[in-house]
């Protein structure tokens, strides 16, 4: 009841039962539950997810000599919570565009996505969690981002970083060996140091909870992870909202472009990527349209 707090034993055993006694002997008393509770703030059940399942992501902050500089520099840091093989990307900013662009070049470095990315709390990606009832309320471009790429975006319990503890010690791995101690003669040269550490350092080691080396284990898990599809990255999408009008078309940019008829009045997903606007409407493909360079086209598809 008093999380260990031996003084407040102390002063509730004066004032409530009129024993008084030394902060010492009350020290010494409690010693073994206090012992306890610590254990019981700590204890932590490890899990293993099977190949494919899950990404840990998080960043770290560290500072770095660049030339004449010491600049802080912002570490993404991606697991892979099989075969433990590491993503890094070094930045000025921890935005939610660092954040995308970071997971973006896990997916190509790996060469797939995985089930599920266990992310921390950041404001550029969470936009509530509630630590009692564990409800969860993502950022709506996170939602954007999840569904282009196609995995389920998972939140760690808060205040309980340990949650995604193979990324935790990962990035603690990164500063204290890839980046400590060393002077990098610009921006370019440390982005090739990380990448060369990466591959040969971080990958080849034999990891200590696994025993096998990351690059071995991941042979186990490339088949597991989705293919990228040859998508481009998320920033080239545009995840619009737009109304059926009664031309049986939807406005884009000053052109319309032709949708079914039944559809006079709906509302429906407008995608653009690829140069192609492709139009949704409860999860099916209802048009699919070349992208029109030109201003105040009509796009017409006559099926």
């Amino acid at each position: 009841r008093h999380d260990g707090n031996a003084d407040v034993i102390r002063q509730e055993l004066a004032s409530e039962h009129g024993i008084v006694i030394g902060l010492r002997s009350v020290e010494l008393k409690v010693r073994p539950w206090r012992r306890e509770l610590l254990a019981r703030k700590r204890a932590t059940v490890r899990f293993e997810t099977p190949p494919g399942r899950q990404l840990q992501i998080d960043f770290g902050e560290t500072r770095v000599w660049i030339g004449d500089e010491r600049l802080r520099v912002y570490l993404f840091v991606a697991t892979l919570g099989y075969s433990r093989r590491l993503h890094i990307r070094a930045s000025l900013r921890q935005g939610q565009a660092d954040w995308f662009a970071g997971m973006e070049g896990a997916f190509l470095r790996f060469g797939g996505v995985p089930a599920e990315i266990l992310l921390d709390n950041a404001k550029a990606l969470v936009e509530h969690h509630d630590a009692t009832t564990r409800e969860v309320r993502f950022n709506g471009r996170l939602h954007a981002f999840a569904r282009y790429w196609g995995f389920a975006p998972r939140a760690c319990a808060p205040y309980r970083a340990r949650t995604k503890g193979k990324d935790e010690r990962g990035v603690g791995y990164v500063k204290k060996n890839a980046v400590a101690g060393r002077r990098f003669a610009n921006w370019a040269t440390f982005e090739a140091h990380l990448d060369q550490w990466t591959r040969e350092i971080a990958d080849r080691r034999v990891h200590g909870t696994t025993g096998v080396a990351p690059s071995e284990r991941f042979a186990g898990e490339a088949e597991a992870l989705r293919p990228l599809g040859g998508r481009a990255p998320f920033g080239q999408l545009r995840d619009l909202v737009r109304k059926v009008q009664v031309d049986c078309a939807i406005d884009l940019d000053t052109n319309s472009y032709s949708v079914p008829w039944r559809l006079i009045g709906e509302s429906v997903q407008v995608v653009v990527l690829g140069g192609r606007v492709v139009v949704r409407h409860a999860g099916q493909v209802v048009a699919d349209h070349s992208l029109c360079a030109g201003r105040r086209q009509r796009i017409v598809d006559r099926s």
